[in-house]
């Protein structure tokens, strides 16, 4: 079971660099990219709200859940 973040492909469709979004919300690139990578172990929801502001989009366009098998 893991939780796979689409968060780069959502940017990607809303023409956003990671620089843009990182300022936006008030996050480092880094920050960002560790995200975008799924190489966290939480995100708080008012991050969360403020991505999904920002790319008019729903959580879930960036967070998938992914059984086994």
């Amino acid at each position: 079971m893991e939780i796979v973040v689409n968060l780069d492909v959502v940017m990607a469709m809303r023409k956003v660099s990671s620089k843009e979004l990182a300022k936006a919300i008030g996050i480092t690139e880094a920050n960002l990219s560790l995200l975008k990578r799924g190489k966290v172990k939480g995100v708080r929801f008012e991050t969360l709200a403020q991505i999904c502001q920002y790319l008019d989009c729903q959580p879930g366009d960036i967070l998938a859940y992914k059984a086994d098998g």
